[in-house]
């Protein structure tokens, strides 16, 4: 099927973060529809699940601004211009978490909100880790939280662990971390 022909990309709004754009499109049967989309901007984002070696995932709990609320999540953010996914990855790690990693592996990229957004975010797995402290840009630091890989059925279930990207971050490396313990 072929893509619809764009015939003019207007900007309605800009922020720092974020760009609203209207797609003005014709699809292949004739039909024009205008879409309206955040395009994706800046550098690639990346989510990393962390093991340690005693078989507990590094979450973190920070300030969601989008909902006013703390909420339980796995390190994440932004790669710095030119930084490779895994050296975001360990970059992250470091400020929000406080480790580093000897092992970094790239696992998938996941789209966002494709039906609206260009954004992306890289998943990250990261083992064989290590205390290593780098300070970080947010306002306050993250709460750390070591949750045994062992009752991840118990985090799925938690109130405060319901975001979508770190909730598929932790199901595609789940297999590859100690599955013997796991469920």
């Amino acid at each position: 099927m072929p893509l619809p022909l764009i015939r003019k990309i207007q900007t309605m709004a800009q922020s720092r973060f974020f760009t609203i754009e209207a797609l003005h499109l014709t699809f292949s049967n004739g039909v024009e529809r205008v879409y309206e989309r955040l395009p994706a901007v800046g550098e690639p984002g990346v989510i990393v699940v962390a093991i340690n070696d005693n078989d507990e995932l590094l979450l973190i709990r920070e300030y969601a601004a989008g909902f006013h609320e703390f909420q339980l999540t796995l390190p994440k953010g932004a790669a710095e211009p030119g930084e490779s996914l895994e050296a975001a990855a360990a970059r992250e790690l470091a400020e929000e978490a406080g480790f580093g990693a000897k092992d970094v592996r790239f696992v998938k990229r996941l789209s966002i909100a494709p039906g609206h957004m260009g954004f992306t975010i890289n998943v990250v797995m990261a083992k064989d880790l290590y205390v290593h402290d780098l300070p970080g840009d947010e306002p306050e630091p993250p709460e750390l939280v070591l949750w045994p890989l062992a009752k991840i059925d118990e985090l799925l279930d938690h109130e405060e662990f319901y975001e979508a990207r770190a909730i598929a971050a932790l199901m595609l490396c789940l297999p590859q971390l100690r599955p013997s313990t796991v469920c």
